[in-house]
């Protein structure tokens, strides 16, 4: 059976894809077996080609029981370069948010959650590695200075998040790796 999926972009006057959306759609991409590596690329750099589209393709494939999360194909990670400025803060942020959430959830005495921020972390962290962006490092520079000094670029989205001392030191430490 053949699954038809709908345009991402927009066309037609078609309204874009919503962020719950992208989550369905991943899930159903990275559940099919018919498609082959040009046509997984294509298809996830369409995906990703919008804020709605690579947030949820991120928040399915970091935190799903996905193989390829785990070991990222040359398919994926070549999608993951069709936007490099997007794609960069977004992993950069996935890092920073699941290292914080690990602690918040071990503070809580929720072990299980912990573990899954930390696979969501550990998965992100591959990522980074292997789409060696440089846009990557800049933001990931920035975030630390921020995470270290209460100020610059990210110190907003760290503040936004009500992230304590410990988590930002935590994320300077994951960020400087």
């Amino acid at each position: 059976m053949s699954i038809q999926f709908r345009h991402i972009t927009l066309m037609n006057n078609e309204q874009p894809m919503t962020f719950e959306e992208a989550i369905a759609y991943t899930e159903t991409l990275l559940s099919r077996s018919d498609l082959n590596d040009a046509q997984l690329q294509a298809e996830i750099t369409n995906l990703v080609k919008t804020a709605n589209g690579a947030r949820g393709f991120f928040v399915c494939f970091l935190t799903g029981e996905w193989e390829l999360a785990d070991n990222p194909s040359p398919a994926i990670i070549q999608a993951l370069h069709a936007v490099p400025n997007a794609i960069a803060e977004l992993l950069v942020k996935n890092l920073a948010m699941s290292t914080a959430m690990a602690i918040t959830h071990r503070r809580n005495g929720d072990e299980a959650q912990a573990q899954s921020s930390d696979r969501v972390a550990k998965r992100t962290a591959l990522l980074i590695e292997k789409v060696d962006l440089s846009e990557v490092q800049a933001i990931a520079t920035q975030m630390q200075d921020s995470a270290k000094t209460n100020a610059g670029e990210y110190a907003a989205f760290l503040e936004k998040w009500g992230y304590d001392e410990e988590q930002k030191q935590a994320i300077a430490k994951v960020l400087n790796k």
